[in-house]
């Protein structure tokens, strides 16, 4: 058990499990999204039911936990590689044949989504599930919060074109994190060979492409939606 949180293999494979947890949460998490676009008052129920309860705050931390460890090993591993190429990689060198881009860039495109998580949570979670937290109703009130108006959040956030931008860059480099991170965790864990590379590196491809399309057309429709009311369209 201790080599499992020792050795490179066990640091691969808990951030593996890890990061396809998180593409689980991505998945569910997109699914809602699109409900705002579908229901705006659907949306609002689910957000209703995701709040300061008891089963949404454990869901909260198990999340937490699962990201934070994910990014935890993303850096240690990271560390590690830089110090086992040592000075090699301070050598300027073609990418070899056959690496993905996004192989060779996955601990800047984890900065750049660690970054996004970040805002997201400030624009989001900060307003919804937390103030439900620390504030009594009546303080939310009296703040002219509204944690369970999801939808209202969405619009207004995203009536701002820099925002619409910025989640849009973000979503990108999740993309490519995806692409590569989907079908890498299957290889360490072992469901990989010769046959079902190139297929998990296909699903890994369709997924990311599913969760990018689906997040993006929330921007997307919401920032068109400001337009026609707003009188240009």
């Amino acid at each position: 058990m201790s080599n499992l949180f020792t050795s490179s293999i066990g640091k691969k494979l808990i951030m593996s499990i890890t990061g396809l947890f998180l593409v689980l949460f991505l998945l569910f998490h997109m699914c809602m999204n699109l409900v705002a676009i579908i229901s705006q008052e659907g949306y609002n129920m689910i957000c209703a039911f995701l709040g300061a309860n008891w089963y949404a705050l454990a869901g909260t931390v198990v999340l937490a936990a699962g990201a934070v460890i994910h990014i935890i090993y993303a850096f240690i591993l990271t560390i590690l590689n830089r110090r086992a190429r040592g000075t090699q990689r301070y050598a300027v060198e073609a990418t070899p044949k056959g690496v993905e881009w996004a192989s060779q860039n996955m601990f800047v495109l984890g900065l750049i989504i660690v970054i996004g998580l970040g805002l997201h949570l400030w624009n989001f979670w900060y307003n919804m599930q937390y103030v439900e937290l620390v504030y009594s109703h009546e303080e939310i009130a009296a703040l002219g919060l509204e944690p369970a108006n999801g939808a209202a959040l969405i619009a207004g956030l995203f009536s701002n074109p820099i925002y619409c931008l910025v989640y849009l860059i973000w979503f990108g480099a999740l993309w490519f994190h995806l692409t590569h991170g989907f079908w890498s965790a299957f290889q360490t864990i072992g469901w990989d060979n010769q046959i079902w590379r190139p297929r998990w590196v296909c699903i890994s491809k369709v997924i990311a492409t599913i969760i990018f399309l689906g997040f993006a057309a929330v921007v997307v429709y919401f920032y068109a939606h400001s337009l026609c009311t707003g009188g240009a369209c």
